[in-house]
């Protein structure tokens, strides 16, 4: 999945709903997936524009990091079916 934009904080006032505008729900447990866990690489881009005042220099910065994770998923509910 690609979110487009910065996401939406937690507050815990939000209980277990889902994320407005960028998120995932599992449909399956991990128990069949190797070591129990779903695997993933999590990817954050950032392009900076940047201008040296009265300068007259301008440039981009375009910086990407990613991080391998895992995430156990032991239990699915299902509502209304």
């Amino acid at each position: 999945m690609t979110c487009t934009g910065p996401g939406t904080p937690y507050a815990a006032s939000r209980g277990m709903a889902e994320s407005p505008d960028c998120g995932h729900r599992y449909k399956a447990t991990s128990a069949r997936s190797p070591g129990g866990k779903y695997q993933g690489t999590a990817t954050s881009t950032w392009s900076i524009d940047w201008a040296v005042t009265g300068g007259g220099q301008t440039g981009q910065l375009t910086e990407v990091r990613q991080s391998a994770f895992t995430v156990a998923v032991g239990e699915l509910q299902v509502l209304g079916q």
